[in-house]
């Protein structure tokens, strides 16, 4: 229980159902955390200590118990030092997946036992069923696609998915607060938050710059020539795609189609060359089992992509290869790409590099 409506009504839900539900919150990091200059606190919302008083008292309204875990070591490790080094290494990073695989159903899963519990349910706007044919777990898209977070989960196992319950899969985000204010939750008007909960201020360039072991250096911003077209002040500060904040005088706009960590340039160029036919993507999770020959599919190459038609090839060593059927711009490496078929998760795994149509 995150102390927000998604996770509160899925408590609600199941509560309502007759199940034995047993509240559950996650404490991340440090809440006595300042900044060393202004005081303020380092981190957001999302498992702030207000949210955590918000998850007591849904708990409380709806009757059930409620304890907090301490996760501090296992957020920082699997998740916070994870974030500082793919910006330091020119790579564009998705937290909130490692939060999911790493800890919620991991971490909490083994916690969850000394409940007795048989389930872990979380306020995610996906689905699990069950193919009785073929014996296995499915990962399936949250019916409100526009809340749809299945793209975030595609690290779990058949394991995992056998435990997992996903209670306001099957609801629109307004039925999910309407359920809420019937229950007569305190939280069913909170407002969401959608920051990274340890970046509060969205200045995640200053918080990579705080915690990096070396301040990162800043460089030259090159095109694809190799020729020198202004100066950058640190690649942790760029992701591929970007077009603003370049500082540059040309032509034409520019966008950033490269970040060359070990040569700490950032390489622009004209948005055609953006496009890409291939990527690869390493440890590749395949929900049902590994596929022996190339799959077509569906493949989500960032949270907000619409997804394009592709062939995917099991490669050896936990890889794969994406071949799009129409080249896809902004493919960036550390973001996942995720292989569906419809509305079930095949599985996915996170951009290694690119290859030029």
């Amino acid at each position: 229980m995150s102390g927000g409506v998604d996770s509160s009504v899925a408590a609600a839900m199941l509560a309502d159902q007759g199940h034995d539900v047993v509240g559950v919150s996650m404490q991340l990091y440090d809440h006595r955390e300042r900044d060393d200059a202004t005081g303020a606190a380092r981190f957001g919302s999302c498992c702030s200590l207000d949210d955590l008083q918000d998850a007591r008292r849904a708990a409380t309204a709806l009757g059930v118990p409620h304890y907090i875990m301490n996760f501090e070591r296992q957020f920082q490790a699997s998740v916070v030092s994870n974030f500082v080094a793919e910006y330091v290494s020119g790579r564009t990073p998705i937290p909130c997946t490692h939060c999911n695989s790493d800890l919620k159903f991991s971490t909490l899963l083994d916690r969850a036992a000394g409940f007795d519990a048989d389930a872990l349910a979380t306020g995610h706007y996906a689905q699990v069923t069950f193919d009785a044919r073929h014996q296995r777990h499915q990962l399936r898209r949250g019916v409100d696609r526009s809340r749809d977070q299945s793209y975030f989960l595609f690290g779990l196992t058949q394991v995992q998915l056998a435990r997992a319950m996903f209670p306001i899969g099957a609801l629109p985000k307004a039925a999910v607060r309407q359920y809420a204010r019937e229950r007569g939750l305190p939280v069913a008007d909170k407002p969401e938050s959608r920051e990274i909960c340890f970046v509060p201020d969205g200045d995640y360039a200053a918080f990579v710059e705080r915690r990096a072991s070396a301040p990162p250096a800043g460089g030259a911003i090159v095109d694809r020539s190799g020729r020198r077209l202004g100066q950058h002040r640190g690649i942790h500060r760029y992701t591929v795609g970007q077009r603003k904040g370049l500082g540059l005088a040309a032509a034409i706009p520019l966008y950033v189609l490269e970040l060359d960590a070990a040569g700490n340039q950032v390489i622009v160029g004209p948005r055609p060359a953006l496009e890409q036919a291939t990527c690869t993507a390493d440890r590749v999770n395949w929900i049902g089992g590994t596929p022996s020959a190339a799959v077509t599919a569906t493949v989500q190459i960032r949270y907000q992509h619409h997804g394009a038609a592709a062939e995917v090839s099991p490669l050896d060593g936990g890889r794969a290869r994406v071949t799009f059927t129409e080249p896809q711009p902004a493919i960036a490496p550390g973001q996942a790409a995720v292989f569906y078929d419809g509305d079930c998760v095949l599985g996915g795994g996170w951009i290694e590099g690119v290859s030029p149509r």
